[in-house]
């Protein structure tokens, strides 16, 4: 198993280095190379082009059954959940068919009503205690993740 992140604009990064440390699993950060990343020990950095989609593609195209994909992008989501992975969002909402298609009609309303000339909330300001709430429940999935791997 393996953490790839969706790391352009992912704000819990070294969170997720810090809980792939704690149960000793590699890190993948996909990014574009507008983005200064490092490599470090367990950590793997891949530039892709700037294309909208490019880390995405390049998720979805590396991506092996039982890896963590951490993106908020709900589209990503379900494709990485259809190859038999995890996915959770940079907020600690864990993806799953409960609530995937619910996400993604979400997206699609807000979609709609944009294109119509309408306005959607963002999303809200990330805070401290967000970073502490994904810390938290990324290190619970990981434990699980690798509790029913052993099984």
């Amino acid at each position: 198993m393996r953490i790839m992140v969706d790391a352009d604009a992912c704000p819990v990064k070294d969170e997720i280095k810090h809980a792939a440390s704690k149960v000793g699993v590699s890190v993948v950060l996909v990014s574009s190379y507008d983005h200064m990343l490092r490599e470090e020990a367990g950590v793997q950095v891949v530039r892709v082009d700037r294309g909208k989609e490019s880390a995405d593609l390049y998720i979805v195209n590396h991506l092996r059954a039982g890896d963590l994909v951490v993106t908020q992008d709900y589209g990503l989501a379900a494709l990485v959940l259809a190859k038999r992975a995890y996915a959770m969002s940079e907020r600690g909402v864990v993806y799953d068919a409960d609530n995937i298609e619910f996400l993604l009609d979400r997206r699609h309303t807000s979609a709609k009503v944009r294109r119509g000339g309408g306005r959607t909330k963002g999303p809200k300001k990330f805070t401290t205690e967000d970073r502490a709430v994904f810390s938290e429940k990324c290190l619970k999935l990981l434990h699980d993740l690798q509790e029913k791997q052993q099984v």
